[in-house]
């Protein structure tokens, strides 16, 4: 090691060019991207910004009972992802859940969280309701 890359005391390099310890998180990081195919060409902050809507997703879908959250997946796999495959009934229920879920609030929230500028409050809850 040459000595101007020494740090003051002389037999340790200076803290700009010490790597950091691998800890559990940077190490468990590491390996799960070795395993995972494509994982190490996704960029981090889009990793985020995914986790982000995964949880807004998972606190919309937490406002449903666990017997509507049963019923909610059997109704969207006998459908499987089409309308059409549904009685009117099903289809009725379906909506029910759904709009349960406020999916207007969760659009509203993905994209609060995700811009850079606050929303309008209209965007999130709709139309200020006139008395």
């Amino acid at each position: 090691m040459r000595p101007e890359s020494l740090g003051a005391r002389g037999s340790e390099p200076a803290s700009y060019t010490r790597s950091m310890s691998p800890g559990l998180v940077t190490g468990s990081l590491g390996a799960a991207a070795r395993h995972v195919p494509g994982l190490k060409r996704i960029p981090v902050l889009k990793l985020l910004a995914l986790a982000e809507v995964l949880l807004l997703a998972r606190d919309h879908v937490m406002w449903l009972t666990p017997a509507e959250r049963r019923r909610f997946l059997q109704l969207v796999r006998l459908g499987r992802g089409r309308r059409r495959n549904l009685s009117d009934v099903e289809r009725l229920e379906l909506a029910t859940l759904i709009a349960k879920m406020e999916p207007r609030l969760f659009a509203g929230a993905t994209v609060d969280k995700l811009s850079p500028l606050p929303l309008p409050r209209r965007l999130l809850y709709g139309p200020r309701q006139r008395r």
